[in-house]
């Protein structure tokens, strides 16, 4: 329901329908907002009137560092200690990949002036895609609850005593507290200098010095074993790299994380190419970082002998004798700094898919006490992965479990987003051409082939 400057619409949110309210109307947009004297303008708007350089960081920038998140650099420092420098060539492989599927989500955002969730029901139906969005929420929490015990094992490798359960409820606290109270410019701000915390894995590479000539020959020559453990480690990359919840984010914040707004006119070419060159610095950011932890965890684990790594904070831990104490401190840092990026973005990205399939409002920029449905999907998130770690679930089990679930929703969710970027109705000509097609479908037959090899390693365990 489209609602123009100066008018107050009826209340959709379903919580604050079933509360006595005074009015049976929102308040104004002003009352709506959490800091009123900012006017909203969604990242694309700020792109364009930015520095030129400067301006095209936004959305896929925070995107692509999110990805790299505590149960990412889990996976990572895992193939790293597994396989050596045999799978540097994977993030150069997935990089056009994963680029292609987040500028089509941006995209379509662009041109529509909605979220992915809105767009896709557009094209289909709402049952079909509210599925897809009931395993994104389940993924996203999981993920959001290992990522807080991985935080806390990081936090408790550098304070030394604290309970984990201690630090797990500090992070979660912390991280909810910004997500209720603090404005969503401040959120967008706090997001851009997390970022900053990556670039912890590229100081650590050279702190441990890699033999040179492999990490080349790795990066350019893959080594391919046609064994269970090589699979299932091609399968954990591509889940940890495409992962759905990162579709959801980048769209929703291209639009400023607003909802249907009025009609408007459609973004023009400057606009989409700051938006491709924010993704393009993002994704690049997210497969660098991805390499250095890989080549990291190859250079002093897998050389000395240590290959069974399960987690982020193990890899930290281990890395302290073998690559000595500023290795393992920096490392540990980038993970609670990835975490406090990540665990917001899981479980607001959930909100936003949760919102746009209810067709109800809500978002970041506004208020608690108008939008507690949208705010409720976020606490329950947050809170069920604290649970998750009281009752001392196994984190790489949790993490298994959400993989196999972002690897099964993740082939049919880009059939359903390639079919509308290539949609006229929808997308009128912005619709993708030739290389957005070819590398979009073959990403969506790439993660298919990772779907079914999930599956088959499943079996096979």
């Amino acid at each position: 329901m489209a609602r123009h400057a100066g008018t107050r619409s009826l209340i959709t949110d379903p919580i604050r329908k079933l509360l006595p309210t005074v009015s049976a109307r929102d308040p104004s947009r002003s009352a709506l907002r959490k800091d009123a004297a900012v006017p909203s303008r969604p990242p694309s708007a700020d792109r364009s009137r930015s520095h030129p350089l400067l301006g095209t960081f936004g959305p896929g920038l925070i995107t692509g560092a999110s990805d790299d998140d505590p149960s990412g650099i889990g996976t990572c420092a895992q193939v790293g200690s597994q396989f050596g420098y045999g799978f540097l060539w994977t993030p150069l492989f997935t990089l056009p990949l994963m680029t292609a599927t987040q500028e089509i989500c941006a995209r379509i955002a662009l041109q529509t002036g909605e979220g992915l969730g809105s767009s896709l029901r557009r094209r289909f139906p709402a049952w079909l895609v509210a599925a897809g969005v009931a395993l994104l929420v389940v993924a996203n929490t999981i993920n959001a609850g290992a990522d807080l015990g991985a935080m806390a094992a990081a936090g408790r490798l550098l304070v030394g005593g604290a309970p984990a359960i201690v630090l797990v409820f500090v992070a979660a606290l912390l991280i909810l507290g910004f997500q209720l109270f603090s404005t969503y410019q401040r959120l967008v701000s706090l997001f851009k200098w997390l970022t900053v915390a990556v670039f912890a894995y590229v100081v650590t590479l050279f702190a441990v010095h890699p033999d040179v000539r492999h990490l080349l020959t790795g990066a350019v020559l893959p080594s391919v074993q046609m064994s269970t453990p090589w699979l299932a480690a091609v399968v954990a990359i591509l889940g940890t790299t495409i992962s759905p919840y990162l579709f959801f984010w980048q769209a929703t914040t291209e639009v400023g994380g607003q909802g249907p707004r009025r009609r408007r006119r459609p973004p023009d070419a400057r606009a989409l190419r700051a938006a491709r060159a924010d993704v393009v610095i993002g994704m690049a950011l997210s497969q660098v970082v991805m390499f250095c932890i890989i080549a990291t965890s190859a250079a002093a684990l897998h050389a000395h002998g240590v290959t069974q790594v399960r987690s982020a904070a193990q890899a930290a831990n281990a890395l302290q004798p073998l690559a000595g104490r500023f290795a393992s401190t920096v490392f540990a840092l980038g993970i609670i700094g990835t975490g406090l990026l990540a665990v917001p973005i899981l479980t607001g990205s959930a909100a936003y898919a949760v919102r746009e399939v209810g067709r109800f409002r809500g978002g970041l920029e506004e208020r608690l006490r108008y939008r507690p449905t949208f705010y409720s999907v976020i606490v329950v998130a947050t809170l069920i992965g604290v649970l998750l770690n009281l009752i001392g679930f196994n984190p790489m089990r949790a993490l298994f479990v959400a993989a196999m679930i972002n690897g099964l929703i993740a082939p049919p969710l880009l059939v359903l987003i390639n079919v509308v970027a290539c949609d006229r109705r929808i997308m009128g000509a912005r619709v993708s051409g030739r290389w957005s097609r070819v590398l979009g479908w073959s990403t969506t037959g790439l993660m298919s082939i990772a779907a079914l090899g999930l599956l088959a390693t499943t079996v096979a365990r």
